[in-house]
Order: C-alpha cells, then sequence, then structure tokens
C-alpha cells in the first residue's frame, strides 16, 4: 500500500510549511459528500495520531487514515498550474467515475 507525491507537489507542500511556521506534514484522506458519494480532503498536520499510516515522498511526509487508505492506495498526488487555475489533482486507480463538476468521485 501507498500513496505518494510528485516533485511539484512535494515542493509546494514544502513551502506551504515553511510558510506557515509549522507542521509536520499533509492528511489526506476522503469524506462522503457530492452527487458521486465521495470527495478528497486535505489538510495540513501539526500532531500526528496514533492510528495514522505514513508515507514519505520527496521529503514530505503524507498522513492517512486507516478508513480513508482503502479508498486512496496507489494514488499519486500531483500540484499543476493550467493557465490561470492552479492546484492539486489526485491520480487515484481506484476511482471509477468523477461527477461533472469534479468536486467527488465513486470508487
Amino acid at each position: 500500500m501507498s500513496v505518494t507525491l510528485t516533485q511539484q507537489a512535494a515542493t509546494h507542500i514544502g513551502r506551504y510549511l515553511q510558510k506557515r511556521g509549522k507542521g509536520i506534514g499533509l492528511r489526506l484522506g476522503v469524506r462522503t459528500t457530492g452527487c458521486s458519494g465521495m470527495a478528497y480532503k486535505l489538510e495540513y498536520v501539526d500532531d500526528a495520531a496514533a492510528e495514522d499510516v505514513v508515507f514519505e515522498s520527496f521529503g514530505v511526509k503524507v498522513f492517512i487514515d486507516p478508513k480513508s487508505l482503502a479508498y486512496l492506495d496507489g494514488t499519486e498526488l500531483d500540484y499543476a498550474r493550467e493557465g490561470l487555475n492552479e492546484g492539486f489533482k489526485f491520480r487515484n486507480p481506484n476511482e471509477k467515475a468523477t461527477c461533472g463538476c469534479g468536486e467527488s468521485f465513486t470508487v
């Protein structure tokens, strides 16, 4: 089981953590919502939870709760700029479909 970051995502997260002045990594999870059923959630981590599963890519730690890991196994998180838009892109091999607005997915 693994979750990885691209170099671009790790650089962006590292810069933000440095600018923020605190934090030990990024928490990636899923929540039930949207028209397709699930959505990704991201938050910066100041303290790890005992049950967290931790992965590291390019020096940045990614924390995942065990319930979310089943939906996120094999996911690569990228950070990209496309024209005036920029943001995280999820490459999740478990996704079967996404909703039209791009806010939620199903496995």
